[in-house]
Formats: structure tokens, C-alpha cells, sequence
């Protein structure tokens, strides 16, 4: 077993071809994860990125090698020094604008697209790795970022519904129903500590007011109950949590 580990991290054919198949195959059931979530980025990109990155390893690999055994008259001729390392940090570095593409705000002051930046971003390490032929760390690293991605999510959305602190987007016909927004929330013993007010458009009959109110909850309860005494308003036309 740890013979055929040992010729698997050198650089021969058959190391680069289970390096670039495990990148595609770990990179794309990532990808498939945000494919079926219909996310920015999905099976194709991310089997894209950790391909690019292992390539990015196997070929400083190479750099060094060559410089050190066929090149190296040549390079110490010319002072040519490799630092493998650089090609990394420089995937690292690069991955950012494709990062930035899936991140985005919406209309309600809500940020989406930043589990796929990073999702993005940890597929791009994982690449690096694989690429460097450390194998025990891929399929970690892989069962950690998958478990991130596939079942977190489950228990992120429990702790989020029984949170103290929470965000309401609230559409209403007027401006001026605001304080009677605010005036009911506070009636609940709930503390508004920041309003966002979008004064909507005259010209445009669709685009209502509205406003996100931050606020925290005096205990632990189900944010479903606030929002339904909320809409019990006459003013109120949409309501949801962000």
C-alpha cells in the first residue's frame, strides 16, 4: 500500500492521469451539489477550477524537476531559480473574479452567492492538492466541503429560525405606514435597532415602498409567529425573513 502511495505521488502517466480524474470527478460532484440548487456557478465550473488548479501543481512539479535534473546546466548558466510555490498562491489569488462573479445583492439588501464563492474557492485548494498528490487530504477535505455544502445547510436554517436577532422585508402601500410597522413590532417587546427604507417609485404603480427592519427578538421564539402578526396590517403587502 504505501509503495503504490510512493509511485503515485511521483510525476509519471499514471499519477497525472488519477491526479487530473480525481479533480474532475471531486471538482464536478461538488459542482452537481450547486447544479441541482440551480446556483451561478454549478457542475461544470467546478470541475473546471480544481482541474485548472491541479494542472496549476502538476505543471510546477514539472518546472522543478526539470530545472533540477535536464535544465539544470542551463538554468544555473542563466540563474534561472523556481519557486513551486508561487504557482499556488498565484491560483489562489486568481480565483477571486470568478468568486466576485456569484456574489451578488439583491433588491432587498439581501447578499447571495457567497457559499459558491466559497465553494469556488475551497474546490480551487482542493485542486492544489490533488494536483501535489497528497491524496489523504483530498478525500478529507472533499467529505469536509461536501458535508459543508450538503447538510449544514439543515442545521443553519434551524438555528437561524429559533434566532433572537432577525431581518424582515416588508412591502406597504405608503411611506408614512412605516411608524405603524414599527409601532407593532414594538408592541411584542421587540427592539428595532436599524430600518433600511426604499421609498419605492411614483412613476412605477409595482414598485411599493418598503423597508428591511433589523430587530431582536426579548427571547427565543418562532420567527413564523412575528411575521404573521405583522401581516395582520392592512398596510402590509409582503412580508418575508432575510
Amino acid at each position: 500500500m504505501n509503495d503504490a502511495l510512493l509511485y503515485l505521488r511521483q510525476l509519471n502517466t499514471a499519477s497525472i492521469l488519477l491526479r487530473l480524474m480525481s479533480a474532475m470527478l471531486f471538482g464536478g460532484m461538488l459542482g452537481m451539489e450547486r447544479e441541482q440548487k440551480h446556483r451561478p456557478a454549478g457542475f461544470r465550473t467546478y470541475m473546471l477550477v480544481c482541474l485548472g488548479a491541479s494542472l496549476t501543481v502538476i505543471l510546477s512539479q514539472y518546472e522543478f524537476i526539470m530545472v533540477t535534473t535536464v535544465w539544470a546546466d542551463t538554468a544555473e548558466l542563466v540563474g534561472i531559480k523556481t519557486d513551486v510555490s508561487r504557482f499556488g498562491a498565484q491560483v489562489i489569488n486568481g480565483i477571486g473574479f470568478l468568486g466576485a462573479g456569484t456574489v451578488i445583492v439583491t433588491g432587498r439588501q439581501e447578499v447571495k452567492g457567497l457559499t459558491t464563492a466559497a465553494g469556488l474557492w475551497a474546490s480551487a485548494c482542493m485542486g492544489l492538492a490533488i494536483g501535489a498528490g497528497f491524496y489523504e487530504c483530498v478525500l478529507i477535505g472533499f467529505a469536509l466541503i461536501f458535508l459543508s455544502m450538503r447538510f449544514f445547510p439543515v442545521l443553519e436554517r434551524a438555528v437561524v429560525r429559533n434566532a433572537r436577532n432577525m431581518n424582515l422585508y416588508v412591502e406597504f402601500n405608503n411611506v408614512d405606514d412605516v411608524a405603524a410597522i414599527i409601532t407593532r413590532i414594538k408592541q411584542h417587546g421587540i427592539q428595532v435597532y436599524d430600518v433600511e427604507l426604499d421609498r419605492g417609485s411614483d412613476e412605477d404603480a409595482l414598485q411599493k415602498p418598503s423597508a428591511v427592519f433589523f430587530v431582536r427578538l426579548p427571547k427565543k421564539e418562532a420567527h413564523i409567529e412575528i411575521i404573521s402578526h405583522l401581516s395582520e396590517l392592512e398596510s402590509v403587502t409582503a412580508i418575508e425573513e432575510i
